[in-house]
């Protein structure tokens, strides 16, 4: 596959917030740290990933708890309890500055891809807390597509095949823990790229394994099976 096809995004790399917006988390600094604010791990698995395949990374650190870039404009997600108080005309600057200036970067990006005549397979890498609301999560690694999208679904079908031969004991869902189908950025996407230019997939991989030196082991695994699927995925997605 021709490097240039593929794109790795990374909408939880950070949990900053501009000084001017400090005051919304006084004194409840902790849950920027928490995955509430971000998803830690994440970006140290996408930038070892864009890295190795020598591709191009978007990442966008700013919490997700100031404005969240996985959700559509019109998700009550899209802000959450600390900012969701602020005015229009505040709600408003958020939106231009961080939400619409990083989604427009990534998709000006495959927008070019396409205008060259080649298709894109965008990665969008993730991190999931290992236990929720007290309910243990049972997978290592969650590939999320649409199951309407072939070439998404063939991508993940391979994919898994491809984990699971270089790592027997690894534990890889389909659309866990969450559906491929849920709002996000790739989910957008799909509604202005056709399935045969565009194919974006969520890669969601537990916190346990974002810790070193479990880590290291993700991003070589995750690097070897794309790399290995690279010149096969060309004629997926064609």
């Amino acid at each position: 596959m021709d490097r240039r096809r593929i794109i790795i995004s990374c909408e939880h790399a950070g949990n900053k917030v501009p000084t001017q917006f400090r005051f919304l988390f006084k004194g409840k600094e902790s849950v920027l740290q928490s995955h509430l604010g971000w998803d830690p791990g994440a970006f140290s698995v996408a930038r070892s990933l864009a890295d190795a395949l020598k591709v191009r990374l978007f990442h966008q650190d700013y919490s997700r708890l100031l404005i969240e870039c996985n959700r559509s404009l019109d998700n009550p997600e899209l802000f959450s309890k600390y900012s969701t108080g602020l005015n229009d005309m505040v709600k408003d600057y958020l939106i231009r500055k961080y939400y619409l200036s990083y989604r427009k970067k990534v998709e000006r990006a495959i927008g070019k891809i396409l205008d060259k005549g080649k298709p894109v397979l965008h990665l969008s890498i993730h991190s999931f807390t290992p236990a929720l609301n007290g309910t243990k999560r049972k997978a290592d690694l969650g590939l999320l597509y649409d199951p309407d999208r072939r070439s998404e679904e063939d991508f993940s079908v391979h994919l898994k095949n491809e984990l699971e031969i270089l790592s027997p004991n690894l534990l890889v869902k389909f659309n866990y823990p969450y559906l491929g189908t849920d709002d996000g950025f790739t989910t957008y996407l799909r509604t202005k790229f056709p399935d045969d230019s565009y194919a974006g997939i969520e890669i969601e991989v537990n916190q346990n394994m974002t810790a070193w030196p479990a880590r290291k082991k993700i991003q070589r695994i995750l690097t070897e099976c794309i790399r290995k699927m690279y010149f096969e995925v060309t004629h997926e997605l064609n």
